[in-house]
């Protein structure tokens, strides 16, 4: 009967401990497939759940005598006593992705921003039928500014054999103000009477 009783107690004890392994088993795994994110470029911010486990009900049995120790086979240890010292694997995963988000965001500092440019199309409208388009025209284009180029032109009827003057520019949005290109056009008082703007479409 003791040998019976022996044998009964070491079978409750080696299903207590596969269940141990197999809950460490799992917690290893969820830490592995962890990393592999982190490698990917993937941040985890979630730590990994540790499910304690549960050793099988002992049912009532005589006590017998103890021939080997938990310590022979190595269960019942925590995982963490396996550790470095040092930074952790957590630690270590978390670094990681701290490091990939400051040089993409350092990457992301550096890189210049983009330049922003309209085509702006004008309508410069002369005093009467007797102004010199053509020396309108020279003059418009003779304005100067950082950032502005002047573009096609064409003359478009008005009505009683008065033309205007339609013509085309390309600006920088951030070195080109239309007012200050309208206050510009207008200062030529000898050919022009109005500017108005026909179209502004980013490009």
């Amino acid at each position: 009967m003791q040998l019976f009783g022996g044998l009964e107690g070491r079978v409750e004890k080696l299903e207590a401990e596969n269940a141990h392994l197999f809950n460490v088993t799992n917690i290893l795994a969820k830490r592995l497939a962890e990393l592999e994110k982190v490698l990917d470029g993937q941040t985890v911010t979630a730590a990994v759940p540790v499910v304690a486990s549960k050793p099988a009900a002992k049912p009532a049995a005589k006590p017998v005598e103890k021939e080997e120790s938990d310590d022979d086979f190595g269960f019942g240890e925590s995982d963490e006593d396996d550790a470095p010292k040092g930074e952790s694997e957590m630690q270590k995963m978390k670094r990681l992705a701290a490091e990939k988000k400051a040089a993409d965001a350092a990457a992301k500092k550096d890189k210049p921003a983009p330049v922003l440019k309209s085509n702006v199309v004008l309508d410069i409208k002369p005093w009467d039928d007797e102004t010199d388009l053509q020396a309108m025209e020279k003059a418009v284009r003779a304005i100067k500014m950082d950032g502005l180029t002047w573009g096609d032109s064409k003359l478009v009827e008005i009505g009683f054999g008065i033309k205007k003057l339609r013509i085309s520019t390309c600006i920088i949005d951030e070195l080109v103000g239309l007012y200050d290109l309208e206050d510009n056009i207008t200062e030529l008082e000898d050919y022009v009477q109005s500017v108005d703007i026909v179209s502004h479409n980013k490009i």
